[in-house]
């Protein structure tokens, strides 16, 4: 899964929030200094990326792209499964995505000293690209995609894969539902483990 959903799944905690959205550039066991709120987003996010990587709905929808695409198949589809999300924001919150997103901004720069080195200099680009709402149409997918290779130096075309995302339209929609409908449920679970987990450790 993308920014989006990863955010979105953790729930309402703001730092739990913050933890899991710059999560991929803590490495092992750095996040164990950190605020307990950070350290569960953090872990929150192993778990979400683990639970989608092994997932047979997800692996069906990655298969696809997977002869064409190698390695980047799994980031195009997380990105693909986030335009899911966003194109279907009305069925998972009562917040708009727009009001959703400008309120993660907002957060992004309150709390911009809790932020990674690597987190703080990709913020300004994901708040002017306004990137969270971008993801649900099909022309601000297409962007991010060339984004995309450009940060990965053209390795492969990923702007590409709109083709097979047109191609096979529904059959990722109804993937993307029936995964994220598990992956939210086992987030609740995960999320509750880990309060639990803390508030062991610190008794």
């Amino acid at each position: 899964m993308n920014f989006l959903a990863h955010i979105y799944l953790s729930g309402a905690s703001d730092l739990l929030r913050i933890g899991n959205f710059m999560a991929d550039s803590v490495r092992g066991s750095q996040y164990k200094n950190l605020p307990q709120e950070l350290q569960k987003g953090i872990l929150l996010h192993r778990f979400i990326d683990s639970f989608t990587d092994t997932h047979p709905l997800y692996r069906q929808s990655k298969h696809r792209l997977h002869a064409k695409y190698g390695h980047y198949s799994g980031v195009i589809m997380d990105i693909f499964y986030d335009h899911f999300l966003a194109k279907n924001w009305n069925r998972y919150s009562a917040t708009s995505l727009e009001e959703y997103a400008a309120d993660f901004y907002a957060l992004l720069k309150e709390k911009h000293s809790w932020l990674t080195e690597k987190a703080q200099h990709m913020v300004p680009y994901m708040i002017a690209r306004n990137w969270l709402v971008s993801y649900a149409s099909l022309e601000g997918l297409e962007k991010i995609l060339f984004q995309m290779d450009r940060r990965t130096q053209q390795r492969v075309q990923m702007h590409e894969a709109m083709i097979e995302l047109k191609q096979f339209y529904t059959e990722f929609e109804n993937e993307f539902f029936a995964f994220f409908d598990e992956l939210e449920l086992a987030c609740r679970e995960k999320r509750e483990t880990l309060n639990q987990q803390f508030t062991n450790a610190s008794a």
